[in-house]
């Protein structure tokens, strides 16, 4: 017998979303507390905390809540790809018969950017190339992406943010 498709996390956008960042599906943590990036070794709260350093380090150490809001009153919206799909684990290449999300059905009026949280989230740019914004890949907040440092992660982070004015 199969299992049950997994069902991916809402949307955390709100219409002042300037760039949303799309992931490829919630790992087993994010899904377990229906948080997104919940791992405790994923870096996309770090390399967001790096990136606006003046900010309270407490709105990243802190509640789901306050690092949501923080997210979203500078411009940034979370969601992934994938509305569903099978997997074991939370490896993107464990994830099978996955169900795309309607991005374009978010409507977000200021949209100026998609930002793709690593390659298989990447693989469907062209689902979001349609919204006429420019598209960027960014390398993966995984602790599954170690080849790429903390450094090198940052610095490609920090080049989409400044280029889209929220830096």
């Amino acid at each position: 017998m199969d299992a049950a498709p997994l069902v991916g996390l809402a949307p955390l956008v709100s219409p002042a979303t300037r760039v949303l960042i799309l992931g490829s599906f919630p790992g087993v943590r994010s899904l377990q507390t229906q948080q997104y990036y919940a791992h405790p070794q994923n870096q996309f709260w770090k390399i967001l905390q790096a990136i606006w350093p003046a900010s309270p380090h407490e709105i990243c150490a802190s509640s789901y809540e306050k690092r949501s809001a923080w997210l979203l009153e500078r411009g940034l919206g979370v969601w992934d790809v994938y509305a569903s799909c099978e997997r074991e684990g939370s490896l993107d290449t464990a994830i099978r018969n996955a169900v795309v999300n309607d991005i374009a059905g978010l409507r977000l009026p200021q949209l100026q950017a998609i930002a793709h949280n690593g390659g298989e989230s990447h693989k469907h740019a062209r689902h979001t190339q349609t919204l006429g914004v420019p598209v960027y890949k960014l390398p993966s907040t995984s602790p599954a992406n170690a080849s790429w440092s903390f450094e090198r992660k940052l610095a490609a982070w920090r080049e989409v943010m400044e280029g889209c004015g929220l830096v």
